[in-house]
């Protein structure tokens, strides 16, 4: 007769118990604990201190949305701007709504406009001197 032997072949057997006593080792990276002591051989009292200065400033994000609030204010109070175009032309209206690549233009008298903002060379409200 015989001996009955466990279903999980001898190899898979072996993995499954050291994988469970695994553990995952994640380095610390703040500066502090980075340090290069290799490099300086600073006494411990000068890494205490160092530790103890305040962290450098974050850089400031790229999006500052003055460009969204400025929409935004005209769009509230329709405001009659001029759009000069990169080629010199100027359309007249109010802001209706934007996105990241266009504006529409609501025009008295004259079809509405989709402009791509590229297409922009500056915009002013109607009534100030825009020119540049």
């Amino acid at each position: 007769m015989k001996d009955t032997v466990d279903p999980i072949p001898a190899e898979q057997a072996g993995d499954q118990e050291g994988f469970a006593n695994r553990k995952l080792i994640r380095p610390s990276l703040s500066r502090n604990d980075h340090n290069h002591n290799h490099a300086h051989n600073h006494a411990p009292s000068e890494r205490r201190d160092r530790s103890a200065a305040p962290a450098k400033k974050t850089a400031p994000t790229e999006q500052t949305n003055a460009e969204n609030f400025y929409y935004q204010k005209q769009m509230q109070a329709k405001t009659p701007m001029v759009v000069v175009l990169r080629d010199g032309e100027e359309v007249h209206g109010y802001i209706e709504w934007y996105d990241k690549q266009c504006i529409k233009l609501n025009r008295n008298g004259a079809p509405n406009l989709m402009i791509y903002k590229p297409a922009i060379k500056y915009m002013f409200k109607e009534g100030e001197n825009g020119k540049k």
